[in-house]
Formats: structure tokens, sequence, C-alpha cells
């Protein structure tokens, strides 16, 4: 089945959001004044408010460090990306499978390896939540591990 013009100017649009969101860890600063990396809080060099659930329990959220996930990925640093938010890096990673697929599919006309975009993202949506409720169950039960 051929793609209708507006579903490949989405996947065009999907993957230039993803490539910005790449240039943006890319200008971020995940690594203190000594050089050691952070392992959230990178989100703030944007202006943006603390994580509200961190102030009021001491603890991260599920998506405390992705910010900083990215940031650290980037740059090529996958460990203490891992440290930071091992989902966040794995999300980095999705996303940069997700842009040239975004790209050949509009090109192409249809979706590449995919029948049902529809169940392929519902899935992806499930997996990341569940692979970041179960690292925050894990870092809340024996600390900021990981």
């Amino acid at each position: 089945m051929r793609l209708g013009w507006w579903v490949r100017g989405g996947l065009v649009v999907v993957a230039t959001l993803w490539v910005a969101i790449f240039a943006v860890a890319a200008w971020l600063k995940p690594y203190d004044a000594v050089g050691q990396p952070l392992r959230m809080e990178t989100h703030r060099q944007l202006g943006l408010p603390p994580c509200n659930f961190y102030e009021w329990t001491g603890k991260p959220c599920p998506s405390c460090g992705m910010t900083t996930s990215f940031a650290l990925l980037v740059r090529g640093d996958v460990w203490n990306s891992l440290k930071a938010n091992a989902v966040g890096t794995l999300l980095a990673l999705w996303g940069i499978v997700l842009i040239p697929w975004c790209v050949i599919s509009s090109l192409l006309g249809r979706y590449l390896f995919v029948r049902s975009v529809e169940v392929w993202l519902l899935g992806a949506v499930i997996v990341f939540v569940l692979l970041a409720l179960i690292r925050w169950v894990i870092v809340l039960g024996i600390g900021w591990v990981f």
C-alpha cells in the first residue's frame, strides 16, 4: 500500500524532530566543572524546572536522567549514559534507528519492514513505558545505581 503525501510528510517531520532532539543533546553539557559525568538535571540547562518528584521525595522519577543519558550518548559515552538512565539510552538508540527508517519509508512511499505502523508504535510505547517503570522500581529498591 502506497503512503499518502501527508503520511510521508509526517515521517519527515518525525525524523526532523529526532534530529532536533539529538542536536539539543549535543548542545547540552552533561559533565560537571571537573569533567565528571552528571547523572541527572541536564535538562535545567534548557531553562526547565527541577523534577518535582525528586524535589518532594529525594528519589528520582522514572524519567530522571533521560536528558543526561541522551547528551552522554551523543558524545559516545555509552557507559555513563546507561548509568544516567538506561531506558533513555535505549530510547536514544531507537531514535537513531528511527531517523533513517522514517526518511527511507517516506522516499519509498511505503513502510520499510513494517506492515502496521500502529501496532509497531503501540508496542514500542508499551515496551518503553514498562522498561522505565521497571528501571524506576530497581532504582528505588537498590538506590541510585542505574
